[in-house]
């Protein structure tokens, strides 16, 4: 394999980061660094909840359902996704929260990469 080619698995690897896969903070020079994009590899239990509303948010994001029942709650109302393949995307300044209403892997993009910002 050529050394600018980076090859994984993206349930062993996103255990090393929280989930996230690629964003600003890998390493540079680690072919998953980028300041321009975050992926994220999301396993959630079911009934797992996030910690607390997300406000203020500075990024742009789309969520794809690979398998389970996951709900995304935004202040106009909440969206369920049930099918492999089902997604939403939402703007910035979008606050939101969700829940695995049953086992689920989620695929999260989001753009751009901020540095420093963690959900405590």
């Amino acid at each position: 394999m050529p050394d600018d080619v980076y090859v994984g698995k993206a349930a062993a690897d996103a255990a090393a980061d929280r989930g996230w896969l690629l964003g600003h903070f890998k390493e540079p020079g680690d072919r998953r660094h980028s300041a321009d994009v975050e992926i994220k590899w999301g396993v959630h239990p079911k009934g797992e909840r996030r910690a607390r509303w997300t406000s203020g948010e500075s990024r742009t994001a789309l969520l794809v359902l690979i398998s389970g029942r996951f709900r995304l709650e935004f202040p106009g109302g909440d969206v369920v996704l049930a099918e492999q393949g089902d997604y939403v995307v939402w703007p910035r300044g979008v606050d939101h929260s969700w829940e695995a209403e049953e086992e689920s892997v989620v695929l999260t993009v989001r753009w751009p990469s901020v540095p420093g910002y963690a959900v405590p």
